[in-house]
């Protein structure tokens, strides 16, 4: 039984490892109200804004076709100029695609998403992603 030990705290540093790798990493950016009317995804709907306003828009890459609306990720703040993470992570869920073409950023969190995870709110930071 002893030398089970050693096997179960190997796999399960193995599993963290796996699961780090599978998070994308990325750039993102606050963006303000309006965000209504015409989201691409439910249009002017209110209801489509999850509560506690956590949403993003996404860019081309994760935008596919529209298929993006509804999704969830999780992001993590890594880093940016003068330290802007709080440290934890968000869920969030995909309500829009970038407006600018092409996008600046991986993702564009709402303001209040923004402010859950980055001390600055006019930053650009480096993230983790992942859905």
């Amino acid at each position: 039984m002893m030398k089970l030990f050693p096997l179960v705290i190997l796999s399960s540093l193995l599993l963290k490892q796996v699961s780090l790798v599978l998070a994308d990493v990325g750039t993102a950016a606050s963006y303000g109200p309006p965000y209504i009317p015409a989201t691409a995804c439910d249009g002017n709907r209110p209801g489509q804004f999850p509560s506690g306003n956590l949403f993003v828009a996404v860019n081309e890459g994760l935008w596919d076709n529209g298929a993006a609306c509804g999704r969830r990720y999780r992001i993590r703040c890594l880093s940016g100029n003068n330290r802007p993470c709080k440290g934890g992570s968000i869920d969030v869920k995909v309500v829009d695609s970038c407006s600018s073409s092409p996008c600046p950023n991986t993702l564009l969190l709402s303001n209040d998403a923004f402010a859950a995870i980055s001390r600055f709110p006019h930053a650009k930071i480096n993230i983790e992603y992942t859905q």
